[in-house]
């Protein structure tokens, strides 16, 4: 087959969930089609990072990113229908490239990764599938709650504008991709081709670190892990530091993993807590140190890659009801579901001091993993979507 994908973003590097599921599908999906790719680049991404995508690709166009938080974008959203979302990712230049390519090759549908690329596709024959990471106007209706008041009505007017949206997307693809069974209801209805093909993880990358099974050491490690440029991140953080940590047992550690950790977060910090700027890219490497997740997930969509990450290296999770929608694990059998500050307290000090409950959720979550979340099958499941679509 040969696919045009169109994307929000260049797949490289692997900083993000959306870049980690671009970037293995595609690895996957060339071996056996000739792939196109058409995406925004950011301006902090570098030529190599081309390079890198080009390996998987038969091709890739890249559009300069525009700055998202901006007067004219701001203005622009206001005065119109477009939802401010949709006005960054509105692309003259990437929908003339687009048009260009089209004229000039054959293919057999369009791929586009998340549909606020969508208004960058042309009039087409084409069969064009939509892949969403997010239900974005629940993202967003899950911020405002949490929104400063003066905050909430301007939030609000945008959401409606948003979900009018990506509704009308969904109505007009051929088909659409969810990544878990919780999202796929939300667009159930509004069209008859909605496919669950979930995130995933190399599971020849993660692999468990047989001497955490076994050690009962004193003095573990906590890790929690994250790219602080998104809300959630920030919250759960705030939510850990000021609520959860402060009454857990002094002899723990807690590793705070990621990029732009904000200053004001890093005051709240206390002894045995270390703030990470600098750790490996590579969170195989990451996971191999750290004895349990802590992932209070309490805003956002979708499924989050840190956890199933986690889970193929054999470190215990423990999460909100949010953070473990759609995996389809089991509460004390593959994870540790908790909800409440004194639930997050007590889960995490019982798999650090259960040692039969801690090895029995490490091997059983890896078992799960293996089955569902295998990038290999998961490929193969959008392969058959494509299929449906010719």
């Amino acid at each position: 087959m040969k696919i045009l994908i169109v994307s929000s973003f260049l797949p490289f590097p692997l900083h993000s969930g959306g870049h980690i599921r671009l970037y293995n599908l595609i690895k996957r999906l060339s071996k056996n089609n000739e792939i196109t790719l058409v995406c925004e680049k950011r301006f902090w991404q570098t030529e190599e990072d081309v390079v890198e995508v080009r390996k998987i690709c038969k091709q890739v166009i890249t559009i300069p990113r525009r700055k998202q938080w901006s007067i004219s974008n701001i203005v622009s959203s206001g005065l119109s229908d477009k939802p401010f979302l949709i006005t960054g990712h509105t692309l003259s230049k990437m929908k003339s490239e687009i048009s260009r390519i089209l004229d000039t090759e054959g293919f057999d549908l369009i791929h586009a990764e998340t549909s606020y690329v969508f208004q960058n596709i042309p009039k087409t024959n084409l069969p064009i599938i939509v892949a969403e990471h997010n239900i974005e106007y629940d993202v967003y209706r899950k911020y405002q709650d949490k929104a400063k008041f003066f905050l909430k009505p301007f939030l609000g007017m945008d959401i409606m504008k948003l979900k009018t949206y990506e509704e009308k997307v969904w109505r007009n693809a051929n088909a659409v991709v969810a990544v878990s069974e919780k999202d796929k209801k939300i667009i159930d209805g509004l069209n008859k081709k909605v496919y669950v093909v979930p995130n995933g993880v190399d599971i020849k990358q993660f692999t468990i670190n047989n001497s955490q099974l076994t050690n009962h050491k004193q003095g573990k490690t906590i890790l929690y892990i994250g790219d602080f440029k998104w809300v959630q991140n920030r919250d759960a953080l705030k939510f850990i530091l000021e609520k959860i940590w402060p009454r857990l047992d002094s002899k723990l550690k807690l590793w705070i993993v990621g990029k732009n950790i904000p200053d004001d977060l890093r005051k709240l910090g206390e002894k045995n807590v270390v703030f990470d700027e600098n750790a490996p890219d590579d969170t195989s490497e990451i996971f191999g140190k750290a004895d349990i997740l802590l992932a209070p997930i309490r805003v956002g969509g979708g499924t989050s890659y840190k956890i199933l990450e986690a889970m193929a290296s054999g470190v215990p999770v423990v999460t909100t009801s949010l953070g473990a929608g759609g995996i389809g694990a089991e509460n004390n059998k593959e994870i540790i579901i908790a909800n409440s500050e004194k639930e997050i307290i007590e889960g995490t000090s019982r798999i650090l001091t259960d040692h039969v409950l801690y090895e029995n959720i490490s091997k059983n979550a890896r078992i799960l993993i293996e089955k569902k979340y295998n990038w290999d099958n998961i490929a193969e499941s959008l392969q058959e979507v494509y299929k449906s679509l010719i």
